[in-house]
C-alpha cells in the first residue's frame, strides 16, 4: 500500500476505532502507541550489480507497558491528526511504500506490509504481514523462480555464478 492510500482510507474512514492485525486473529494491542515516522530513501545495490532506489514511509507502532489493561483502541481520527503533524513538518512521499514497524513480547521486531484492509462493524482493520526476502537477480544469478526444495549445503547463487 502507498502513503497516499492509506492517508486517504484514514480520511475515508475518520469515525472507525484503527486496528492493526499482524497475524490471522491477532491484533496490536490496545495500548499501541504510533511513536515514530520514518520518511526513509533507500538506494540499494543488488547480488547481480542491478541498482535501484526506492522511498518507504515507516509508521511505528509501541505497545506502552504503563497501559497494558487499556481496551479502547486508537481512533482514526488520532491516528490521522498525528500522520498530518508529522506530514506538515516533513511532507510524505505520497508513491511511497508503507510499513508498520512492531513489536511486543511475543512478536519479533518486523517491518510489516499493508495487505488489505476491512471495516468490521466501528473498526477500521489493517491487516499487516510479513514479505519474505527475495533474490531480485534471479536472472542474473541463473536462480530458478521457483525452487522445488534446497538443503543446507545448496546455495542459491554459486561461487562461480558471478552474482553473491
Amino acid at each position: 500500500m502507498k502513503t497516499e492510500e492509506l492517508l486517504s482510507i484514514l480520511n475515508l474512514y475518520k469515525n472507525k476505532t484503527l486496528l492493526f492485525e499482524y497475524a490471522e486473529g491477532v491484533f496490536v494491542g490496545a495500548n499501541y502507541h504510533i511513536t515514530e515516522v520514518k520518511h526513509v530513501a533507500i538506494d540499494s545495490v543488488d547480488c547481480g550489480a542491478g541498482v535501484d532506489s526506492w522511498r518507504e514511509t515507516i509508521i511505528q507502532l509501541w505497545e506502552s507497558p504503563k497501559e497494558k489493561e487499556k481496551t479502547e483502541f486508537m481512533s482514526v481520527l488520532k491516528a490521522l491528526g498525528i500522520l498530518n503533524k508529522v506530514g506538515s513538518m516533513k511532507p510524505y512521499t505520497l508513491d511511497a511504500e508503507v510499513k508498520f514497524e512492531y513489536s511486543n513480547e511475543t512478536f519479533h521486531t518486523a517491518q510489516l506490509f499493508v495487505n488489505d484492509f476491512e471495516i468490521r462493524g466501528h473498526n477500521l482493520i489493517f491487516n499487516l504481514a510479513v514479505e519474505k526476502t527475495d533474490c531480485k537477480a534471479k536472472e542474473t544469478c541463473g536462480v530458478a523462480e521457483t525452487v522445488e526444495s534446497t538443503t543446507a549445503s545448496e546455495t542459491c547463487c554459486s561461487p562461480t555464478s558471478g552474482c553473491c
